[in-house]
């Protein structure tokens, strides 16, 4: 059983699992597909990534172009991360704004993320184990992306510039408004 908790961003959620614990530690359930799909409709999961990445490092803000779009459940395995979902809908009535939400080995909360979304995180802790369930299969040739620090977006990334880590290729992505989004709402 899942409890699902909607978001100001129509196509992002909250998910926190029932979390079963006792003096040997706890048990819970990080995926149903029954209860999954109660709450969400049918979502075939076909992916699963994995990533550990070290205080600092920002990932994103990525996606996937269609035919190759994907909708993720994202969750933290060890170390906390903040989460972020940036609406790229065109149409939508919050295109360009943003989710995000903190997600830890201690609150085991984790994020549903529809087609139509940019994605990222940075890391708080001094490790973060990171798995995210992907809807389609990855595709380079498919790979979007919009610059983390897009000042018209306005994250507020919870870490120092100067102590952020980025690759090489996120340090160079487009604002989103010198992206052609292929998404529609």
């Amino acid at each position: 059983m899942i409890e699902v908790i909607k978001t100001e961003i129509e196509g992002v959620s909250l998910i926190r699992p029932r979390v079963f614990g006792d003096e040997r530690g706890y048990f819970y359930e990080s995926y149903s597909k029954r209860d999954f799909d109660a709450a969400f409709g049918e979502v075939n999961f076909v992916q699963d990534n994995q990533s550990r990445s070290t205080y600092g490092v920002v990932r994103g803000l990525h996606f996937q172009k269609p035919p190759y779009a994907q909708a993720k459940l994202v969750r933290v395995i060890v170390g906390e991360v903040m989460d972020v979902a940036v609406d790229i809908r065109k149409g939508s009535p919050t295109y360009g704004k943003y989710f995000s939400a903190r997600l830890s080995e201690e609150n085991k909360m984790m994020m549903f993320i529809g087609r139509g979304f940019a994605h990222g995180f940075a890391v708080l802790s001094d490790i973060a184990i990171f798995q995210y369930k992907c809807d389609n299969f990855y595709a380079p040739e498919a790979e979007g992306a919009v610059a983390y620090d897009d000042p018209e977006i306005g994250i507020e990334w919870p870490i120092d510039p100067k102590d952020m880590i980025l690759s090489a290729k996120d340090k160079g992505h487009s604002p989103l408004s010198k992206i052609d989004s292929p998404f529609t709402y």
